[in-house]
């Protein structure tokens, strides 16, 4: 379920401007100066300099755009305390009870009967329970069809996903029209998954900031439900709108943050990076290299090849050419190259080499 995951590379971020950097004294600034995101297939080369070496080692200025928003579902960031639960006398749910503690088959007999019936929330279940297999036999044409009964009732979360079939055309004829119909009305029911749909479709069928300001509010409300990709998405607009109020650019770097403890690691990644060059806050070195490195940690190679630059120019560690060489060596063969790494790791000696390469060899993703 990962409709229009690049249209956000391309035009979400394409246009985003950094604020200039809180200021220091000059010498910081010429060592300091910012990190960036390289963008294959030309990414943009460190400026030279080797450990070891006199003189200083300093960063490219700008900031590339960043890679993107992709629907993952990630799920998790800590959320405000529930409101206090309303009185009802609605019944309750036997089907969705008994799915909830995993009686599958006692869950599709309570449910099938009111599907049956026209109960759209029940033809969700099963249409839900179909299509994975829970209960009965895996059945996607099946499931298809009861969640667009259940769509054509009105229920956000079939409206949502039967949308993504006549998006796609899977199990279903392809009917743009429609899919966007029904995307448009689950976003505005309130489920988040079709919000940051909806808001990559209006992005996509209108172009440049149009697009994305008409997209910011479907966005911000995914990310209130703790969808991380809207989070991450609410922060780069935040940072790229021009006319964004300074209230809520001061909250681009929490929204960041969240998405970064959800497990985003490309908004891990940019965490990092806004640390260290001081976007949407002052710089923290020390913390910014530690989002770095847990972003590389968890595999992420564009964040291998910043954590190598950031123990070479010791901002927020101590200098160790060996782990900068063996962060180095990760990307490279990850396939990420890097002139400025490559003269780095040239200009070590053949032991420190052999060690990186050693610790290149044991490294598991976390």
């Amino acid at each position: 379920m990962r409709p229009f995951s690049t249209i956000v590379a391309r035009l979400l971020l394409a246009t985003t401007a950094v604020a200039s950097v809180p200021a220091v004294d000059a010498a910081a600034q010429e060592a300091q100066r910012a990190m960036t995101r390289p963008v294959e297939p030309d990414a943009q080369p460190m400026k030279k300099g080797r450990v070891g070496e006199g003189g200083e080692s300093a960063q490219p200025d700008g900031i590339v755009p960043s890679g993107g928003v992709e629907l993952y579902q990630r799920m998790g960031a800590a959320l405000p305390p529930a409101p206090e639960e309303k009185p009802s006398d609605r019944p309750v749910d036997e089907a969705y009870g008994a799915y909830q503690r995993g009686l599958y088959v006692t869950a599709l007999a309570e449910a099938l009967p009111r599907a049956e019936a026209g109960d759209a929330a029940a033809q969700t279940l099963v249409a839900e329970m179909m299509s994975k297999g829970l209960g009965i036999k895996r059945d996607a044409k099946t499931a298809a069809f009861w969640y667009g009964q259940a769509a054509e009732r009105g229920d956000p979360a079939a409206m949502f996903e039967y949308g993504l079939m006549l998006m796609t055309g899977r199990h279903v004829e392809r009917d743009k029209a429609k899919a966007d119909d029904y995307m448009r009305r689950a976003a505005e029911a309130g489920n988040s998954s079709a919000q940051f749909n909806w808001a990559q479709i209006l992005v996509s069928d209108n172009p440049g900031e149009k697009g994305l300001k008409l997209a910011l509010p479907f966005y911000e409300k995914a990310a209130e439900q703790g969808l991380a990709d809207a989070q991450y998405a609410v922060a780069q607009l935040y940072v790229t709108l021009a006319d964004t109020p300074q209230e809520k650019k001061a909250q681009a770097r929490m929204w960041l943050l969240r998405a970064a403890k959800a497990g985003y690691d490309t908004a891990q990644l940019d965490l990092g990076l806004w640390l260290v060059n001081g976007v949407g806050g002052e710089r923290d070195f020390d913390q910014g290299f530690q989002w770095m490195r847990v972003a590389a940690l968890r595999g992420n190679v564009v964040a291998q090849n910043k954590l190598a630059h950031l123990y070479i120019n010791a901002l927020g560690t101590r200098p160790d050419p060996v782990e900068a060489a063996k962060w180095y060596v990760l990307s490279r063969r990850a396939g990420l190259a890097d002139p400025e790494l490559e003269d780095f790791f040239l200009g070590i000696n053949e032991e420190q080499q052999k060690k990186a390469i050693e610790a290149a060899n044991r490294f598991r993703r976390s």
